[in-house]
């Protein structure tokens, strides 16, 4: 089952990087349930992100985002990035009873630079 917005596709004018972070999700699943959970990024751009789930989330739902600068840097002063954002679009993903999320933030913007994973 995959479920692509033609719009997801067109406002993704910025190149996204391969960068695993990790997240803290917390929404509400195609239910209604409340959810919370850790995971990590697939990528990542200023304005938007996708990561694995194993929560039935529905195209055009609310989540928070929490990234935690602690977890990868050395500088403890640096505050969390937090923001929300609209889930644009869902497919499967490999693991079985997962999904890809795709995330456009629509709170604060992502502003750090990251290589991708795959650069030297």
């Amino acid at each position: 089952m995959v479920h692509l917005t033609q719009t997801a596709s067109r406002q993704r004018s910025e190149r996204r990087i391969a960068v695993r972070l990790p997240l803290k999700v917390r929404g509400r699943d195609s239910r209604g349930v409340m959810f919370e959970e850790e995971t990590s990024s697939e990528n990542l751009c200023r304005s938007g992100a996708a990561f694995v789930t194993r929560f039935d989330v529905a195209i055009g739902s609310d989540l928070e985002i929490r990234i935690p600068f602690s977890h990868y840097t050395s500088r403890r002063t640096e505050s969390d990035f937090s923001t929300s954002g609209r889930v644009v679009h869902v497919v499967d993903a490999p693991t079985q009873g997962e999904r890809l999320v795709g995330v456009q933030f629509t709170g604060p913007r992502f502003q750090r630079v990251f290589r991708p994973e795959n650069a030297a």
